[in-house]
């Protein structure tokens, strides 16, 4: 049995390591097609002709797929209750086909809700890496998270 993790229970300075996923040139054009319809993530030429070298992947389709993993990564139970948003979102270093994606995942700090006796916000420092160990992506989002009830 898996006990619910509530505001209380997120420790400011833990680190959680996860996930491994597998960028494909077929995913990077689908995406671009659909939602960033830039040549340089729709083609490996354009992406030569760019400062990139070649097809790459958008950076909104590198957070995607680290959202993707950081959702694998939550506990079953959380009493995560979303995100108001997200400060700092950098992209540091292109993401290409056949790139292996990681996050570190460290917690900055907590409060207490003043209007929600109910709510906490959780800041957060996710980092992907791909398989060289070079950062491509940073961006610190505010997680609320339900606080404990009182027996």
């Amino acid at each position: 049995m898996t006990t619910k993790q509530y505001f209380e229970d997120v420790e400011v300075g833990q680190v959680q390591e996860f996930g491994d996923y597998k960028v494909t040139e077929e995913e990077i054009i689908e995406f671009a097609s659909k939602y960033d319809p830039q040549p340089f993530h729709l083609s490996e030429e354009a992406g030569k002709a760019m400062i990139f070298g070649g097809l790459c992947a958008s950076g909104w389709h590198t957070c995607s797929m680290v959202m993707r993993m950081v959702v694998d990564a939550m506990p079953q139970d959380s009493a995560s209750m979303g995100s108001p948003g997200l400060d700092e979102l950098r992209w540091l270093k292109p993401v290409f086909p056949g790139d292996r994606l990681r996050v570190k995942s460290t917690i900055l700090d907590k409060k207490e809700s003043r209007s929600r006796k109910d709510l906490g916000s959780v800041f957060i420092l996710n980092e992907a890496y791909n398989q060289k160990d070079e950062l491509v992506v940073s961006f610190k989002p505010i997680v609320l998270y339900r606080r404990r009830p009182a027996d």
